[in-house]
């Protein structure tokens, strides 16, 4: 088991970037009017500053990153198969394509190997660009052997510095977004300190440095920030269709390099579809968004070999339900209130069932069932129905896959984020909700309109994207805690804008009959000055004390295992185990595995359960035949799973599979009425007691406190 141990000794004020206004600054034909010579050169100035600003914190929040990665393990010092065994889990499986496209004789050669790899499932010859999600280690692995880099750079330190370099546009595309949404940039440094001081919650780069989120989530901010600036308004044609366009690369980036990309992507047509709905943003706008959606999408099906579950995705489903829907109800935004929502009403239906039927549809044509899991997971979770699926209920049992804790709220409540975050929130949201009601009861208030001015609310459609996006996606992070990061690194850039926003503090002003300009402007830049200066009082004595703590790496078993595995093993050897550790056998060895942990393919589904009988209650003869019949030639057990405590019963790997096999449970507890004593003891520990009906199929060639390796008979 990997463990990290202690290392021992020997080894000021600015203007604003505002918008322009729509009464001073704007000719009827929406064309920007000069301002005068001296703001202009005060917002060059301001930019120019912010800009730098923007720069200097993304660079340091990638030298923090790469610092914690190498005083929490000694990257540098330690041996090479310990920084790849550092790789846990599946990200030790893409990083060991990275390796195989650098070991490769040549690029073509690397290619071939992973459009027909038959080493990472075994008696199967699979397309790794078709199944994963792995362009960037293939670009990468190009780039490392075509650049003279070779003699002062090691691949490793190559691809980890790639990843910690994309950090630093993750920051910056925070920082600009808030900075767009508030037309101040101290709204940015805010929303970038607070970033970095909730790291905890932010991000985790710096251990699962591989992970496809850690390489997608830098674009999807990217995008929110063309978003941001699409939605406002008088823009050029010309800045539009550039904007049209960082928007389509980002999502296409995106979307190449994490496989849950449509799930995300989906929420982000649904708050689009809501803030159309509400007349909150321009129609015409957020079509172009619905289409940049699907082609992005589909770009990186004809780049990924048609995958089929990206055609199938319920995101194309939607989009396109959505643009046929608006064809068949052209006359959606016009009447009163009542016949507003009654229109809205059955446009909502209506989407929703082309989704479905589109989804149906595509789905029973290309025979696709990779992504059932996902739905079973989901019925299972929110309460539609207990389940005995396998696959479902391994989802439900990991931490990851649960509820967000709720200590994740005192966290960011210490940095003041959650509070501010919280005020902002409401505010906003009051002024939402009157917006729309506005917008949907129609012309009749165009009078109280004029008639009150001062007091009218108004909602930017940049502001209320962010709001609806904050929404959403706090939904998912709270019903998914391994999602929390698309969440919190928002909150951070709503957050700052609220704070550094005119119009959050002049509605609150006004709300108190205290508003005037000038106490606006102040509490404007007060406020989050006095915040940062908090943080950086309360928090960096703290980041200091964590940039000087030293640890190592520290996991003898497991490089024992690899380095025996190495030596005592031919080539061609084909391993069975736990998904977790066969990817990291891959990694280390270059040996052929019977499973791994990218689990999005039913025949994958099905292939793991059946090697997992292994922890089961199964008899030797039927676990030998399971296990040859993927061509097996050696067994890892590990007792970590086979007496497994981390779990409660119910949830422990042994628990799931006996009750996938209708066997009762081990332990007291209670148990369905169903379930059946099972005629066999458990394989993984009746196996270590070499009796002769376990000993005529395996034989013993290593243990050690960690593992149990077994070579398997091969009878005819």
């Amino acid at each position: 088991m990997t463990t990290i141990r202690q290392r021992r000794v020997g080894k000021g004020t600015e203007a604003a970037e505002d918008q322009p206004s729509e009464e001073t600054n704007v000719e009827p034909d929406g064309k920007i009017l000069p301002g005068p010579p001296g703001g202009k050169l005060w917002n060059i100035l301001s930019i120019t500053v912010g800009g730098i600003v923007a720069i200097s914190l993304g660079l340091l929040t990638s030298v923090y990153v790469a610092t914690l990665h190498e005083n929490d393990l000694w990257f540098s010092n330690i041996k090479e198969v310990e920084r790849e065994i550092s790789f846990r889990t599946e990200c030790g499986l893409y990083y060991s394509y990275y390796k195989q496209m650098i070991q490769a004789a040549s690029i073509q050669q690397g290619l071939h190997g992973l459009v027909y790899d038959n080493k990472t499932e075994s008696v199967r010859t699979i397309n790794i660009l078709e199944r994963m999600n792995v362009y960037q280690e293939v670009f990468l692995s190009i780039l490392y052997r075509i650049l003279p880099i070779q003699q002062y750079l090691e691949p490793v330190y190559f691809y980890i510095y790639t990843l910690f370099g994309l950090q630093a546009i993750y920051v910056i595309a925070l920082y600009v977004t808030s900075w767009l949404l508030s037309g101040t940039w101290l709204s940015g440094l805010l929303a970038a300190c607070w970033y970095i001081t909730n790291r905890v919650d932010t991000t985790r780069v710096e251990f699962t440095i591989p992970l496809r989120e850690n390489w997608a989530l830098p674009f999807f901010a990217v995008q929110i920030a063309a978003i941001t600036y699409l939605l406002r308004t008088h823009l050029q044609p010309a800045q539009e269709r550039l904007t049209l366009m960082a928007v389509f690369m980002a999502t296409f980036l995106f979307s190449l390099t994490w496989q849950f990309n449509q799930f995300m992507m989906l929420i982000q047509a649904l708050a689009l579809f809501i803030l159309d709905c509400l007349d909150l943003l321009p129609t015409a706008k957020v079509t172009w968004l619905y289409i940049i959606q699907i082609s992005g999408l589909l770009l990186v099906c004809v780049l990924q070999f048609f995958n089929s579950m990206i055609l199938g995705s319920l995101l194309i489903s939607f989009n396109v339900s959505v643009l046929i829907a608006r064809i068949i109800q052209k006359n959606l935004k016009k009447g009163g209130l009542p016949n507003r929502l009654g229109k809205l009403i059955l446009h909502v239906l209506l989407v929703l069932c082309l989704t479905l039927l589109i989804n149906k549809f595509i789905k029973k044509i290309l025979n696709l069932e990779s992504d059932e899991h996902i739905f079973k997971f989901l019925k299972a979770k929110f309460g539609f129905g207990a389940t005995r699926d396998f696959d479902a209920n391994l989802y439900l049992c990991e931490e990851a896959f649960g509820l967000l804790p709720l200590n994740t709220f005192s966290r960011l409540s210490s940095t003041l984020l959650f509070y501010v975050y919280g005020f902002v929130l409401f505010l906003l949201t009051v002024a939402a909700v009157i917006v729309a009601f506005r917008n949907l009861s129609g012309s009749n208030q165009v009078q109280l309109k004029e008639e009150m001015e001062e007091y009218t609310v108004t909602l930017k459609p940049d502001a209320a994207y962010s709001l609806v996006h904050t929404v959403l996606f706090g939904c998912l992070a709270f019903s998914t805690m391994r999602m929390k990061y698309l969440w919190t690194s928002h909150m951070c850039v709503f957050a700052s804008f609220g704070l550094c926003s005119t119009e959050v503090w002049k509605l609150l002003l006004k709300c108190l009959h205290l508003h005037t300009s000038q106490r606006t402007q102040v509490i404007k830049y007060s406020i989050p000055i006095i915040t940062l200066l908090y943080i950086s009082f309360k928090f960096w004595p703290g980041i200091m004390d964590e940039l000087s703590e030293l640890r190592e790496f520290y996991d003898p078993d497991t490089v024992e295992l690899m380095n025996w595995i190495k030596s005592n093993t031919p080539n061609t050897a084909v391993f069975a185990g736990s998904m977790q550790l066969l990817a990291g056998v891959k990694l280390c060895t270059g040996r052929t595995l019977t499973n791994h942990p990218h689990y999005e393919d039913k025949n994958l589904r099905e292939r793991t359960k059946q090697i997992y009988q292994i922890y089961a209650k199964r008899s030797p003869a039927d676990v030998h035949g399971i296990l040859r019949s993927f061509g097996t030639d050696y067994v890892i057990l590990e007792d970590s799973i086979c007496y497994e405590r981390r779990h409660s019963r119910g949830c422990r790997l042994r628990d799931l599979l006996d009750v996938a096999n209708g066997h009762i449970m081990d332990g007291l507890g209670e148990n369905e009425p169903d379930l059946k004593p099972s005629l066999y003891p458990r394989f993984c520990e009746e196996i270590k007691k070499n009796l002769p009906s376990y000993t005529m199929h395996f034989t013993k060639v290593f243990q050690n406190k960690t593992f149990h390796v077994y070579k398997l008979a091969k009878h005819k």
